[in-house]
């Protein structure tokens, strides 16, 4: 007998034995803290998945497509901080493509596993089914190539050089990678090799020195500064160190649109989320006269600056990036964020907080009983139903925008897809957060027309028992759209199908608490009796809309400076 040892099996030798390469690839999965694993089976990923299934603490979550899955695995890293995703070759994984190339719009960590067919055939460039029938089995690979941080092909020799690399840069970069593994090497030995882990970043200490000293310049001759928090702060980890540097400073804080939840909403010095012209006047004000803008992890995109009408001044801006800052005009590279938020602490700043009480939108309830529903009405029902701990995800279009006004309480995890903005996320991603937090309160705000691109999740939640709370807002099709095209009016393509949305669960095979409400007294039983109910099941309120384009105040600001740009457009 020679010197080969069987899978699994001892080598006498070594007295070690010797993994397969899908037990270490999960191996490496569990030790990243990742329990669930979601997507979708198909015949070149069956050793995969039969791996995982004698695997001991982590399952694999079946949804009902490959997009669908990618969607939820992105939610499940946004509570986790990674997460995997298994799909077949070629049908499978294209149709994940939206989902990864979300979670690379919008820095999140997530490993995509692909079962390729056997490497016999991939040599033999045998024409397999799930391929474009010329014998090339590398097109999706490149594909993903430009979606992903990082992408390999595993092989028992690789596998312990390339498994650990693709996840530390995941780790690193926020971003999605991509390992794609012939379907028959999977139950296969691995070679042992160990490779020297690269040094975690540092900052170069000169270079932050610098920037500090520049920043301790702006401070001392400020007056008004401020300090501005976006979504890389959540993304990198960084929560923490803001907080800690808005209790020193004791300087006002706001929030972007995109960075919702990173700074708790319930800090005395918090006053509210800065929108451009589209959002509040006084935090505007406040911001774009301040005399010094620390601003961490900020995303300059059109959304998160209501149409770019935000104003920073640059010279009096402090833009801290997860590995570089930029100070007025000059750019400090290999600075990590951390660093700087203590050392921008350390230059000792003292503020006064805010001048006067911030005042929030929907503080007030208003609205009698009989009242038909409106976003005047149904917000401030929301902020005051808000628990700490909550997990709150809003859905792109009118939720988005209006739910961005809500003042969060303490330990809110918030998700959103600000800036990829693909209309249906928010249902299977809700999923994807019920698995990743089952002893929290899920709760989903979800427009008809997204429902309708993704409902099917909805199955996949009852299948595994997950109970959140879904709000579907019937405003009979594509409001948000309807905003955004100010050109045309009722267009045809914004309506939707009318669907009996509580009869969801009852077609998907379970059972839920459902139940249809068109006014301010309606709903309000509907939440106190849903917060009943989520123990034991899951939730569906619909929401009938007196007016389909009513939406909140954001959004008609939004329309009217669409509507003055149409116009100067259309006198030019």
């Amino acid at each position: 007998m020679g010197t080969m040892t069987a899978p699994g099996s001892s080598n006498t030798q070594t007295g070690t034995a010797q993994k397969t390469l899908g037990q270490y690839l999960f191996d490496c999965l569990k030790l990243e803290g990742i329990t669930d694993i979601f997507g979708v089976a198909g015949d070149y990923n069956f050793t995969l998945l039969d791996t995982l299934e004698r695997y001991n603490g982590v399952r694999f979550k079946s949804g009902r497509n490959e997009l669908n899955s990618g969607y939820a695995a992105d939610g499940y890293a946004r509570i986790k901080g990674l997460s995997a995703l298994i799909t077949t070759f070629g049908v499978g994984e294209l149709s994940a493509c939206n989902a990864i190339a979300g979670a690379n719009s919008e820095h999140v960590p997530l490993i995509h596993i692909v079962g390729a067919p056997p490497e016999k055939d991939q040599k033999e460039h045998k024409l397999m089914h799930h391929t474009l029938m010329n014998g090339d089995f590398d097109v999706f690979h490149k594909v993903y190539k430009l979606i992903t941080a990082y992408t390999a092909v595993l092989t028992p020799e690789n596998a312990e050089i390339e498994i650990p690399t693709a996840i530390r840069i995941a780790k690193e970069k926020k971003k999605p990678v991509y390992l794609v593994v012939a379907d028959d090497l999977v139950t296969k030995p691995i070679i042992a090799r160990k490779e020297p882990v690269p040094p975690r970043p540092t900052s170069n200490l000169n270079t932050l020195q610098a920037a500090t000293e520049q920043v301790r310049h702006l401070l001392e001759r400020a007056h008004r500064p401020v300090i501005l928090v976006d979504v890389k702060t959540m993304r990198f980890g960084l929560e923490t160190a803001v907080r800690r540097l808005a209790d020193a400073m004791n300087v006002p804080v706001a929030t972007m649109m995109f960075g919702k939840g990173a700074f708790d909403e319930t800090h005395p010095n918090y006053m509210g989320m800065y929108g451009g012209s589209f959002g509040s006047s006084e935090v505007q004000t406040t911001v774009e006269n301040a005399d010094c803008i620390i601003a961490v992890g900020m995303l300059w995109a059109d959304v998160n600056t209501a149409n770019f009408t935000a104003k920073l001044n640059p010279l009096v801006t402090v833009d801290i990036q997860p590995d570089m800052v930029k100070v007025a005009e000059a750019e400090y590279p290999n600075v990590l964020a951390a660093d700087m938020l203590l050392a921008v602490q350390k230059v000792g700043y003292k503020g006064q907080g805010l001048v006067e009480k911030a005042i929030f939108p929907y503080d007030q309830i208003t609205g009698g009983t009989d009242e038909p529903l409106s976003a005047a009405i149904y917000y401030p029902r929301f902020q005051q139903m808000l628990k700490e701990g909550d997990i709150v995800i809003a859905e792109t279009g009118t939720f988005y925008n209006g739910m961005a006004q809500v003042r969060l309480p303490r330990n809110v995890t918030y998700i959103a897809q600000g800036g990829w903005e693909s209309i249906g996320y928010a249902t299977p991603s809700a999923y994807g957060a019920s698995i990743a937090a089952p002893d929290r309160r899920v709760l989903l705000f979800t427009g008809d027309g997204s429902l309708q691109l993704t409902a099917q999740e909805i199955s996949s939640m009852l299948y595994y028992e997950c109970k959140p709370i879904i709000f579907v807002l019937n405003n009979d099709g594509y409001t948000i759209e309807k905003y955004l095209n100010v050109k045309t009016e009722d267009q045809q393509y914004n309506k939707v199908p009318r669907w009996s949305y509580t009869k969801l669960a009852e077609a998907f095979g379970g059972d839920a608490f459902a139940v249809t409400v068109r006014t301010y007294g309606e709903l309000d039983q509907a939440i106190i009796q849903a917060d009943k109910e989520r123990a034991r099941r899951l939730c569906i309120i619909e929401m009938i809309a007196a007016d389909p384009m009513d939406a909140p105040e954001n959004m008609r600001r939004m329309r009217n400076y669409l509507e003055m740009q149409e116009k100067q457009r259309s006198q030019n």
